[in-house]
């Protein structure tokens, strides 16, 4: 009944993230008892140690996690101070270009704009630590406002927001616009 058992627990201390389980909370998770608690446990942490894996089982002040090991430390140092991607995916760059000429700006707003969902691309963004959250809208909810950050000037070459380039004015009595391709229509024989 252990081994079935221990993928389930693995999920489980994964998905509980650095908030961990109790034993009695991982006890009504998997509906087993405490008792079986403590040997899955046990189990899933030698496992651990026999394969030499990067992660460990813990218990932190009364909640069991799963944690990276310490040795392993100077990795994820190199790791989280490594520049990120050089590049940003179409999506990134419409947002970015939506939060720098709007700004403030909700997701909602932005959204809207984009007539898509935008929240992973401004979670990235924010990662990216190019937006930044600069407030809240006085309006029911109070949602984020975002806005740019001196990373933001800085990787783009700006001294400051003044110095984006003008947005394009579009010829709004032209008849053949096309969403896609924002070069003037040619004339149809």
């Amino acid at each position: 009944m252990i081994v079935p058992l221990l993928a389930p627990l693995e999920a489980v201390l994964f998905a509980a993230g650095s908030e961990g389980l109790s034993t009695q909370a991982i006890s009504e998770v998997l509906e087993v008892s405490v008792d079986t608690v403590f040997e899955l446990l046990t189990r899933l942490k030698s496992e651990y140690e026999l394969r030499e894996a990067g992660l460990e089982v813990v218990e932190l002040a009364g909640a069991w996690q799963i944690v990276t090991r310490a040795d392993c430390a100077p990795y994820l140092e190199r790791m989280a101070t490594a520049p990120s991607a050089p590049g940003l995916s179409q999506a990134a760059l419409e947002v970015l270009a939506i939060v720098a000429y709007r700004q403030p700006i909700t997701r909602g707003q932005v959204e809207s704009i984009r007539g898509v969902q935008s929240d992973r691309v401004l979670q990235t963004l924010l990662h990216r630590q190019l937006v930044c959250e600069v407030g809240r809208q006085d309006s029911p909810g109070r949602p984020i406002l975002y806005g740019t950050t001196p990373y933001f000037l800085q990787t783009f070459g700006l001294s400051s927001l003044e110095h984006l380039p003008p947005l394009p004015v579009l010829d709004e009595t032209s008849e053949d616009i096309s969403l896609f391709d924002l070069t003037p229509a040619l004339p149809r024989d």
